[in-house]
């Protein structure tokens, strides 16, 4: 006879476990709220205990409860999991791992190191985490990194934050603009607004960011890229800056300690757990303003660096998997040149680098990345580039990160170099040719005609091969490893003694120029030549085809005093002083102009390249420019936009003026100016719609190192033409 049901609710009060420590679950990695408690759970094949522990406050060196995992019931695999009752959002918490402490074969366990979650979403801000105690490693006697130091860390250690508050997103959705009609504009978070002059409430933090938002919609961008956000070791270093005795810190943040968490400095309200929330709170009111986020990610390698760096996460959990090592497996390869490599050939790694994209993506709603020196996830175990390197395929293939902008930093310090070969079609790429090549081309090199063409038609020669279009490239003069664009037009050396270095870090290949002297002057001649100058360079950047990126500050001339190297400087060598924006005024005022030009005239930034009849090439006396003529400095084109409107670019790299004879006008149009960059303000560049009617259709008086941009229109007959007189 068929027994009656049991009622669900008593049947599953009488097989349930009660106690508020239990097995736990191996998925999902990280924390997860689930009935009424917390799931953890960690990787680590090598490990042979586990301990989860709790703390009440973040510099607690004692935890509030310790819980070790055994490996007969919390181990599936290689996951260890506990599952924990009674913790709520916010609960401060780490982890102790024990194994084989032999770093001859690539082990590195040490129970003594309290060690971050590689999954945590925030970490607790401290005033400074000190390195050496995070370590227990002498630098002067570097065989003590094979000794096991007894050393306990957990006073000296931020902690994991668990999190599980609800967002109002309030229907954000991201812009989704296409790469034809993106302008990134790169900054550093804390250095946007952290000067005096920034006039805003929150200095230095992504609120700060938020209060920017009206002044980055009249700049005209369409995206910010945002230097590295994942909790990073920003406190001071072993070195010190010679001119002010002032110890230096990793201000850029490219030493990431786990790739989930936001910056916790960089939030208004707190590093106990805001920052998350701070953080979305700037994507949406960014996404409100139609402008995108992208992320500077950094994959290739961690704070932990060499085998005498500190044990704060991968290194003390498994550190023969996340990193990549040498024969002797004591030491770690360097392709990134900070000491270590992440093991990106490993499929639990890979895992990994997916779920930190994705959770940026779903959880934080970012709309892409840019991948610092991305050529170090495609290299195999040996170190040798490889096609279709398996990471790479998957990020570019995956259904979560269907929509978001990929972007490669498209080489490494190991001499990789990919720039046009990176990858499939749906990486773009930094391109570093084009920056090197519009720089000499601008200070007069020669050769660089036929370069400089390609460069402004969206590098057909570098990308054409790999299949990509003009959107496989990400066209900038400067970014943050370099010059500013002031400092490039006024410094034919660079300056890093700051650094601490005696000048010896930094590039030595800046194609930069000084005009006649080094640094800050009061010689007008000199002074016009620059602003010239960095008008060629604005112009250029935003009339070629392929996405445009401007370094934060460029549009109002900021400085480094010609550090070329600024990683270490977080002080207002790095920083934007906003009292720069009265002083140089028109260099914004054509920033701005020239992004609004770009944006009214999408023939500039099609996702195409130009065809032999889209574009038409003469030099100053008509004919075809002197291509294999290396003496040759000047050229022009005309770009027809349908109908009867047509672009007339006209370039000169040379010192000496040049008449160029413009070719016919379509029919029944004539010869309005654009812009002359050898013109003063406001003459330089005329506002979309408002631009005057010039004198003579047959010729244009090229001025030295300027540009011009005539535009072909209909125009009534009745209408005046301009004066010579009143632009030059």
């Amino acid at each position: 006879m068929k027994e009656n049901p049991r009622e669900l609710h008593d049947y599953n009060s009488e097989i349930s476990v009660h106690a508020d420590v239990r097995v736990g679950s191996p998925l999902p990695f990280g924390t997860q709220e689930t009935e009424g408690g917390v799931n953890f759970a960690l990787f680590s094949r090598d490990a042979s205990r586990v301990r989860l522990e709790l703390f009440d406050n973040p510099e607690d060196a004692m935890p509030a409860r310790s819980i070790d995992l055994d490996a007969a019931c919390h181990r599936t695999g290689d996951v260890w999991h506990v599952w924990v009752g009674g913790i709520s959002s916010g609960q401060f918490y780490a982890y102790r791992v024990d194994g084989s402490y032999a770093p001859s074969e690539g082990h590195r366990f040490n129970f003594n190191r309290l060690l971050l979650d590689p999954c945590a979403i925030a970490v607790s801000q401290v005033p400074s985490w000190d390195f050496a105690l995070a370590s227990g490693y002498n630098p002067l006697a570097p065989e003590l990194d094979l000794s096991f130091s007894t050393f306990d860390n957990a006073g000296s250690m931020p902690k994991c934050i668990f999190l599980n508050e609800s967002f109002k997103w309030e229907g954000d959705s991201p812009p989704r603009h296409p790469w034809s009609k993106t302008v990134i504009y790169e900054l550093h978070v804390r250095g946007f607004t952290i000067h005096p002059t920034s006039g805003v409430e929150h200095p230095g933090t992504y609120r700060g960011l938020i209060e920017k938002i009206p002044y980055l919609k009249t700049l005209g961008v369409t995206a910010v890229e945002l230097m590295p956000v994942q909790e990073f070791y920003d406190t001071p270093m072993p070195r010190r800056n010679p001119q002010t005795i002032q110890l230096l810190r990793n201000y850029w943040g490219y030493d990431p300690v786990v790739f989930f968490a936001p910056k916790a400095s960089y939030s208004s309200a707190g590093g106990l757990g805001q920052q998350k929330f701070e953080f979305k709170e700037m994507v949406r009111a960014l996404h409100q303003a139609d402008i995108e986020v992208i992320l500077d990610v950094v994959f290739n390698h961690t704070a932990e660096g060499n085998e005498l760096g500190p044990t704060l996460c991968f290194r003390g959990i498994d550190n023969a998997i996340a990193y990549s090592l040498e024969t002797e497996k004591r030491f770690y390869k360097n392709y990134a040149g900070t000491g270590n490599t992440v093991n990106a050939n490993h499929p639990v790694v890979r895992d990994h680098i997916l779920a930190a994209l994705r959770h940026w993506v779903v959880e934080m709603h970012v709309d892409g990345f840019r991948f610092d020196l991305a050529s170090v996830l495609g290299r195999d175990e040996s170190g040798n580039l490889i096609a279709n390197a398996p990471l790479l395929e998957r990020i570019a293939e995956d259904p979560i990160l269907r929509d978001v902008k990929i972007v490669a930093e498209a080489w490494d310090a190991a001499g990789g170099y990919e720039v046009g070969s990176f990858s499939d079609r749906r990486w773009s790429e930094w391109n570093g040719r084009y920056r090197d090549d519009v720089r000499r081309f601008w200070r007069g090199d020669e050769g660089m005609l036929g370069v400089f063409a390609n460069r402004i038609c969206g590098s057909a020669d570098i990308y054409t091969r790999s299949g990509k279009g003009p959107d496989g490239s990400i066209n900038f003069i400067t970014c943050h490893d370099g010059f500013t664009l002031n400092d490039l037009v006024s410094y034919r050396d660079k300056h890093n003694e700051a650094n601490g270095e005696h000048n010896r870090d930094g590039s030595d290949a800046n194609y930069s120029e000084n005009y006649g002297m080094e640094g800050e002057t009061t010689d007008a001649e000199i002074a016009s030549i620059r602003k010239r100058q960095i008008k060629n360079f604005l112009l250029t950047l935003l009339v070629a085809r392929g996405v445009p990126m401007l370094l934060g500050g460029d549009e109002f001339c900021r400085t480094q005093n010609g550090n070329n190297n600024a990683y270490c400087q977080n002080n207002e060598t790095s920083w934007h002083d906003w009292s720069y924006l009265e002083l140089h005024q028109e260099i914004f005022r054509f920033t701005s102009g020239a992004i609004a030009f770009r944006h009214a005239h999408p023939i500039l930034s099609q996702e195409q390249f130009y065809s032999d009849a889209e574009i038409q090439w003469f030099g100053p006396q008509g004919g075809l420019p002197k291509w294999f003529d290396p003496q040759a400095k000047q050229f022009a084109c005309l770009i027809p936009e349908g109908g009867q409107h047509a672009l007339c670019l006209l370039f000169n790299a040379a010192n000496d003026t040049v008449d160029f004879r413009l070719p016919p006008a379509p029919p029944k149009t004539r010869w309005p100016l654009a812009v002359d960059t050898a013109s003063e303000f406001p003459h330089d560049l005329f506002t979309v719609g408002e631009e005057p009617l010039w004198k003579d259709p047959q010729t244009y008086p090229l001025s030295p190192r300027s540009s011009v941009i005539l535009l072909a229109r209909p125009i009534p007959e009745q209408q005046s033409p301009v004066a010579l007189t009143e632009f030059k």
